[in-house]
């Protein structure tokens, strides 16, 4: 579950505070914030965002044929878009795409510093290992903008995304990397060209 999300987006807190509170802390869900800066023109500086999100963000919507992009979204399992302020249509895809067996089995252990990563695919197809990691929450007092006077408690903000490989599933996964800190780390496994998710796991 990504949430494309902004500081200085007014509509954005009642999604934020339900991505907080209902869906964060979830075990079934993997959620991730990411924040865009496309508004920080309009009076704050989003203080957790990162083009590199609203790139992502912009590659989805290319890939599903939109020609814009809103906060805040939610796309869920790289596949379906959603309002992020209608929490009953977020827990129905939720509820759908949890029924559903993927092409691949991922296994992510920790060791120290270094985090393995296994995966097996039940059919070849261009996909690539991304490496997640967060901020569990933070509070952020919001001075100016359209929030202004607002003090926002956010969740599971995405501080580092990295694309650690390209895997074709001829062959079973199994590589090493080292990590730094003690934050949560995210693997996806996903298909290329803003594709599904195909696998998801998560080392709190």
């Amino acid at each position: 579950m990504e949430l494309y999300t902004s500081q200085g987006c007014s509509s954005c807190p009642p999604a934020d505070d339900y991505f907080h509170k209902e869906l964060a802390n979830r075990d079934d869900v993997i959620a991730l914030a990411l924040h865009v800066d496309y508004w920080d023109y309009i009076g704050w500086k989003d203080s957790f965002a990162n083009p590199a999100y609203t790139a992502r963000q912009k590659n989805y919507a290319r890939a599903s044929g939109h020609r814009s992009v809103y906060t805040p979204q939610m796309i869920v399992n790289g596949k379906d878009h959603v309002v992020g302020t209608h929490p009953e249509k977020v827990e129905k895809l939720i509820s759908r795409h949890s029924g559903q067996a993927g092409p691949v089995d991922l296994d992510l252990s920790r060791q120290g510093n270094r985090i393995r990563i296994a995966a097996t695919a039940s059919r070849q197809q261009a996909m690539q290992v991304h490496v997640v990691r967060y901020k569990p929450e933070e509070k952020v007092s919001i001075k100016r903008g359209e929030n202004a006077g607002r003090m926002v408690i956010y969740g599971n903000i995405v501080s580092d995304w990295k694309v650690a490989a390209d895997w074709n599933g001829k062959a079973p996964l199994d590589m090493e990397m080292r990590v730094k800190g003690d934050a949560p780390v995210v693997v996806l496994i996903q298909g290329v060209d803003s594709g599904p998710i195909l696998a998801a796991a998560r080392l709190r």
